[in-house]
């Protein structure tokens, strides 16, 4: 059930992606009064569908990807026999290129708008839940992290990334930050501030182990207490703080953790806070599990709030994500070709996406499914605007250079580099699907 569940989400997922794409294509298309041969979801062969007018709309039995064919154009078919006759006028061909332009751009710009629309929806429907910058006094770093391993020290106070003073904790890691060339943090540290240069070789890290996030802020709270655990039977109650183990402070719930987790089974002596009153109690953490049955602090812990956007102010809040994601996704690409970060370890195939939309899926619900759905949308627009032959981005290229020179790039040119691009494809499709096989497998 728990594969079928990821596969369902995963096609459906894709479904809406290229539905979305492809209705860009079409719709620019029957705008300049081009001929649409066929709407297809899915590519070949064809297991359902229906004529109508001139158009054949149909879904095909692989649910990876589709295709609009318009008269008179090269596209993933190779059927140029159409062109060996004149022009006709609901032919792609005998349109000017500015239209054709649109015409090819169309499934991009739509993906883009795409990933707008469902930013607004969850902003609209959700709000934004945010951290206020000035109320995070430090941050909780092991000694054994990678925060620590970078330069952060336990209790920095963050003040700034990349210069920029944030209002928002959230927004000193926030994706497109952390994808930059060159990453600094400014902190004040004993009353100083001080600057910690994140270098490009913990970028690969960075990205797999995490970074600092909300469990770094947390207090050192208990939320609850497990029934017939070692802490109940010490007397440990919810809502304790605790203040100190072994006569050294605790300030954060990972520093609690850390200290229980690393006790060897040995009687720890806390010091905790409950109403108004310094309580101490003795308890050791059980053998087989490594813990004494204590909940982490809930959300409402951390001085948290949540904007509530209006109309306007949502479909702004839409596109700003959108433009953010969509720099993220670029600076990430560039950090791989760089090779800050590598292209085997970040780039992944059908398995990898259909494994984090289910995993988003279940952490954040349907908005999770969106969330990641948004950003597919978006990688697939960047993707396919890419100056690859066998994509829009190839045949915008050819467009371009007849805009230029008022002459269309020969026949013979453009199949050859179609083909070149099918194989360019392929490769990539073998690569990213190949890192898929060899994580599965442990490689």
């Amino acid at each position: 059930m728990e594969f079928l569940s990821t596969i369902a989400l995963f096609i459906c997922a894709i479904m809406i992606l290229v539905f979305i794409h492809e209705l860009g294509h079409f719709l620019a298309a029957k705008m300049f009064g081009m001929r649409v041969e066929r709407f297809s979801i899915g590519f070949p062969p064809r297991i359902w569908g229906f004529q109508k007018g001139d158009t054949d709309y149909c879904i095909g039995a692989t649910p990876l990807g589709g295709y609009v064919k318009i008269s008179g154009m090269i596209d993933e078919s190779m059927d140029i026999e159409q062109l060996e006759q004149e022009p006709q006028p609901w032919e792609y061909r005998s349109k000017p290129v500015w239209q054709r332009m649109i015409v090819i751009t169309a499934g991009v710009i739509f993906n883009m708008i795409l990933a707008i629309f469902i930013f607004f929806g969850i902003t609209y429907t959700n709000g934004k839940v945010v951290i206020p910058a000035d109320g995070v006094d430090g941050v909780y770093i092991a000694e054994n992290s990678l925060p620590y391993e970078v330069g952060f020290r336990n209790g920095d106070h963050i003040v700034a990334i990349n210069g920029n003073r944030a209002e928002y904790f959230n927004d000193f890691f926030a994706p497109e930050e952390l994808t930059k060339e060159n990453i600094v943090y400014t902190v004040v540290r004993d009353g100083e501030e001080l600057d910690i240069n994140v270098s490009p070789s913990f970028l690969d890290r960075l990205q797999n182990e995490g970074f600092i996030g909300i469990e770094n802020i947390l207090p050192a709270k208990t939320s609850g207490v497990g029934l017939g655990s070692n802490a109940e039977k010490a007397g440990i109650q919810a809502n304790d703080v605790f203040i100190s183990a072994n006569g050294k402070p605790v300030d954060y719930w990972l520093s609690v953790v850390d200290v229980i987790q690393n006790s060897g089974g040995e009687d720890i002596l806390f010091e905790v806070e409950r109403d108004g009153e310094i309580v101490e109690i003795t308890v050791a953490a059980d053998p087989e599990t490594n813990t004494i049955g204590v909940a982490p602090p809930v959300p409402t812990d951390i001085n948290y709030e949540i904007l509530d956007y209006g109309l306007v102010e949502s479909m702004a809040e839409g596109y700003n994500r959108t433009i953010s994601m969509t720099t993220t996704t670029l600076q990430g690409f560039a950090r791989m070709i760089s090779g800050d970060i590598s292209v085997r370890q970040n780039l992944g195939g059908v398995v990898q996406i259909a494994t984090v939309t289910k995993r988003a899926t279940d952490s954040g619900g349907w908005a999770g499914f969106w969330e990641i759905t948004a950003l597919l949308s978006i990688t697939l627009a960047i993707i396919n605007i890419l100056p690859i032959p066998a994509l829009d981005g190839g045949h915008l290229v050819f467009l371009i250079f007849e805009g230029i020179t008022r002459r269309e790039a020969p026949q013979k040119v453009k199949m050859a580099l179609q083909q070149i691009g099918f194989f360019i494809l392929l490769a990539l499709i073998i690569l990213v699907n190949g890192n898929d096989i060899l994580r599965l497998f442990g490689i």
